[in-house]
């Protein structure tokens, strides 16, 4: 289960100080959302409702499955987001994420400008095959 218990303890923390938990890359998971379910069943049951702080908040992030439960989707406000299309709006969008200031703190300007610009390309370039 890996990562399971640490996600389910940092879940019943938060239901009781009304942080918001934010459960990462759920795809990778899959084996465990059915226990995730039936947490979100359980707490979501009428009896108890008093026992969930009322600014707690679970934030999932997950690609398109098939095995993804459905019973979270319903329960859930979904929000999506796409990559921008072409090679260059995906790499102007990543270069865009370096502040001037950021980049200015860098020592190695010339390497890091060289592998700033290797790692967009070959990001862009997954996201457009």
């Amino acid at each position: 289960l890996g990562q399971g218990p640490i996600a389910m303890k940092c879940m019943q923390e938060a239901l009781k100080t009304g942080s918001w938990t934010l459960l990462a890359n759920c795809h990778l998971m899959l084996s465990w959302m059915p226990h995730l379910e039936k947490a979100v069943e359980a707490y979501c049951d009428e009896g108890s409702g008093s026992k969930i702080h009322p600014k707690y908040r679970l934030w999932l992030s997950s690609s398109p499955s098939q095995a993804f439960p459905i019973t979270l989707l319903q329960r859930g406000i979904k929000m999506t987001t796409e990559p921008p299309r072409g090679l260059r709006s995906n790499l102007l969008k990543l270069y865009n994420l370096v502040s001037d200031e950021k980049f200015a703190e860098c020592n190695q300007q010339y390497k890091y400008k060289k592998l700033l610009f290797c790692l967009t390309w070959f990001h862009a370039s997954l996201l457009e095959g």
